[in-house]
């Protein structure tokens, strides 16, 4: 009712008030303010969603990792995570001017349609989200302190890198779009997904596999599932549509091309998962909502929507596949199958960009391949080449360094012992199981 409400306003009623100053538009400053209360809804449904595939054991250590990795990467943005990544610096991070909020205004955008402590908000709340989806890959065996210094310091030296390099004028937005190795990233395919995934991994590896004498692959509780996956759905609108910054047109094709993507991917899963094993859980189908949405994020304001079910389904058997590769080929325990949704999901709609981008949308009016224009492709390429060794060389050295922290501080490594796990984390590390029967 509140979200309904606030269309309401922003549609009816703000145009025809005039703005506090001369650039900020308040119908795009109030659909921006629902937009980041979307994607802030997000990191929260990650914990449900997350919470419910895992043992009964651990789904208050999910709750208790989200709120305080939002808490903690929250001020971390807003005291320097904002600054080094959106403004003005090198190849890899921007300055420190806007650090805790210097320079920032609660009414003039500085050229955009929206203030500048808004744009640092909305971007915060991206930041969080991210943080929040890297945890998934080292659930059930990672201490809370480890996993809070883990992605405090992951947010300013590897997020805020990324989203400088993608979005701030940095390595990949700027120097390989100058030589012509043209790329674009509307809303986290590289900063977001692929980073998340990669670092995920890395994480994981670093901090070793579960013992093998837990339960894995269990959903202890499918309702919360479905209501975490239903939330990030909706989310996911806010998260690319508010992309665009404004409320224009190019927001109704990222609507368009989020909803559709989204609802091909699902049906392509439950085609694909029929056919494999004889049945469809609710697990395999929101993995296969996720999996569209992941796969439009990078594209969705640079395609037609045809493309856009194309770029869906194909991405449900990229992830599909992809997660069966993950479990049995590798050998690495991520437990949430974060690489083989958001990693590998997020590889395939980087590089649909590449493929299926239209100068009507795309940057300053270059194509894909579908334009005969091969360089979209090509960068593409590239940036999440870039991506993958950044994101995973940074977060491996990351956790060892905090592992061997904590066992100079505390004389326990970032990882639960076989008994704790087997305990769980609800009562080991927090004292507080999330059921009582």
């Amino acid at each position: 009712m509140g979200a309904v409400a606030l269309l309401f306003v922003t549609v009816l009623i703000l145009p025809e008030v005039s703005a506090a100053s001369g650039d900020v538009e308040p119908s795009s400053s109030l659909f921006m303010f629902l937009c980041t209360l979307l994607v802030f809804m997000m990191a929260p449904a990650i914990a449900l969603f997350y919470g419910g595939m895992l043992r009964k054991q651990s789904m208050t250590s999910m709750m208790a990792q989200c709120i305080g990795v939002m808490a903690v990467v929250g001020i971390m943005w807003w005291a320097v995570g904002y600054s080094l990544a959106l403004t003005e610096g090198n190849l890899l991070f921007g300055g420190l001017g806007s650090a805790f909020g210097s320079g920032l205004s609660f009414f003039d955008g500085d050229g955009s349609s929206i203030p500048t402590y808004q744009f640092m908000m909305f971007q915060g709340t991206f930041a969080i989200v991210t943080s929040c989806i890297v945890f998934g890959a080292t659930a059930e065996r990672v201490r809370y302190p480890a996993i809070l210094l883990f992605l405090a310091a992951w947010s300013i030296l590897v997020y805020a890198p990324m989203a400088h390099m993608v979005w701030g004028g940095g390595l990949i937005s700027g120097y390989l779009n100058e030589i012509g190795l043209y790329n674009q990233d509307f809303a986290g395919g590289t900063a977001v997904h692929i980073c998340s995934g990669i670092s995920g991994v890395a994480a994981a590896m670093a901090i070793g596999r579960r013992s093998n004498r837990i339960s894995k692959g269990r959903t202890h509780n499918v309702p919360l599932m479905f209501i975490g996956c239903f939330l990030l759905w909706v989310g996911w609108f806010g998260f690319n549509c508010g992309s665009e910054m404004e409320f224009d047109g190019i927001v109704i094709l990222v609507a368009v091309n989020t909803f559709v993507a989204s609802c091909a991917s699902t049906v392509v899963w439950i085609v694909i998962q029929y056919l494999h094993v004889g049945r469809v859980n609710v697990t395999g189908l929101c993995a296969g909502v996720l999996a569209g949405l992941v796969g439009i994020t990078p594209g969705c304001g640079f395609v037609e929507p045809t493309s856009a079910v194309i770029i869906g389904s194909v991405a449900a058997a990229v992830c599909y596949f992809g997660i069966i590769f993950m479990r049995s080929r590798t050998g690495i325990d991520d437990a949430l199958d974060v690489m083989g949704v958001h990693g590998l999901g997020g590889i395939w709609g980087a590089i649909a960009v590449g493929i299926f981008s239209v100068q009507a949308f795309g940057w300053e009016g270059v194509g894909g391949l579908v334009e005969s224009e091969p360089m979209m492709l090509v960068g593409m390429v590239v940036s999440v080449l870039i991506t993958i060794a950044y994101c995973f060389v940074v977060s491996f050295v990351l956790m060892k360094v905090v592992n061997a922290v904590l066992k100079a501080v505390t004389g326990k490594g970032a990882a639960l012992t076989e008994n704790e796990q087997m305990v769980g984390a609800d009562t080991v590390e927090h004292g507080e199981p999330s059921y009582t029967m």
